[in-house]
């Protein structure tokens, strides 16, 4: 009995891994067919949940901000993306001062902050209205001029793509078949 039920767990979790591998792809496949992609980013790690009741978009000191991991992860994001090739046609930020800084310690070019890539967690933006302008901006992509790199919010991400994204983590959404996938840093 003990060998079935091992049979059984090892086939399962033997199975999960398989299609786990199957749910992603790796920046250096992405890249051989990248014009067509648009990235989203989560922003690099900013510890805490949320934003202070103070908050306000206009001021950083009210806002959870990268900590030095956060802006080594953002480095090292930046730098994965150089030593690969990828070069980004049009970069978009979210208002919020973690994501803005993301891209800055990214150092892979200017940036445009866009409404669509708000965060709605805490009400901040109408979440309808936040989406309605992250669609617009997406379909209004060249689908022959990207890859195109929004560094947004998890629920943002969430919405859109129906994936989740950690802190740093990506996923990668196709302008021709309209899917989703995420995106490892190595094979």
């Amino acid at each position: 009995m003990k060998k079935i039920i091992f049979i059984i767990l090892f086939t399962l979790f033997a199975t999960t891994k398989i299609h786990a591998d199957e749910n992603y792809t790796s920046l250096d496949k992405l890249k051989k067919n990248s014009i067509n992609k648009v990235i989203l980013l989560r922003h690099a790690i900013a510890p805490g949940n949320g934003d202070p009741p103070n908050f306000n978009i206009n001021d950083c000191s009210t806002q959870r901000n990268l900590n030095q991991v956060g802006i080594s992860q953002s480095r090292k994001l930046g730098n994965t993306f150089k030593n690969i090739g990828i070069k980004f046609s049009t970069i978009y930020s979210s208002f919020w001062c973690r994501c803005k800084e993301t891209v800055l310690n990214m150092k892979i070019g200017k940036f445009i902050t866009h409404a669509g890539l708000n965060s709605f967690y805490e009400k901040h933006a109408d979440r309808k209205l936040t989406l309605i302008k992250l669609n617009n901006l997406v379909n209004s992509f060249d689908k022959s001029g990207g890859p195109y790199l929004l560094v947004t919010h998890y629920v943002n991400i969430l919405a859109f793509t129906g994936l989740s994204a950690s802190s740093g983590g990506m996923v990668a959404f196709d302008l021709n078949s309209q899917e989703s996938i995420h995106i490892k840093l190595n094979d």
